[in-house]
């Protein structure tokens, strides 16, 4: 007798820690009459288009996924691995995407208008000035930690010269 419940097949769609294939998220766009094409593909290439008059990219590399987009005339880097998201220049833009492909990340322009969004709206009427750029999660704790290593061993070095001044001063 055949048992009414199956075991789950595990989905290539999807794994136990989020992470969505490219297929899942093409999908998830094409609601939206979104689409994707790869970045450095012969197809998207051969249209000769500058990476700044795009609107958005996604990218992958492991199991982490994150976006670049257009907010207004300006080009934000929103990786959730940062404290915050970080302004990136006209200018800057492609030296940025090529360094991403050279990391081995997977870039994916996304094509057809984006629905619009408020932080559109009032980035269409003021530019964002960052006056200090987002560091990686956890960078601030790391370089904190650092620094109390290297105060540790400031103290220890005038610890050991204390020690041989004052086993001098004995003889």
């Amino acid at each position: 007798m055949d048992s009414i419940f199956h075991e789950k097949q595990p989905s290539g769609n999807m794994d136990d820690s989020g992470f969505f294939s490219i297929q899942v998220i093409s999908n998830a766009l094409s609601v939206w009459g979104l689409e994707l094409m790869l970045f450095n593909s012969r197809e998207y290439q051969s249209l000769m288009i500058n990476p700044i008059n795009e609107k958005a990219f996604i990218c992958n590399y492991k199991e982490h996924w994150f976006t670049i987009r257009k907010l207004g005339q300006q080009w934000f880097n929103l990786n959730s691995l940062l404290t915050g998201p970080e302004l990136i220049s006209d200018t800057y833009l492609a030296l940025f995407l090529a360094q991403l492909q050279q990391e081995g990340y997977s870039i994916f322009v996304i094509r057809g208008n984006l629905p619009e969004c408020e932080a559109e709206q009032i980035l269409r009427i003021m530019r964002v000035q960052q006056q200090q750029r987002p560091r990686l999660i956890g960078e601030d704790e790391a370089q904190t930690s650092a620094g109390r290593q290297d105060i540790d061993v400031e103290d220890e070095e005038a610890d050991l010269r204390r020690a041989i001044q004052l086993s001098m001063q004995g003889k």
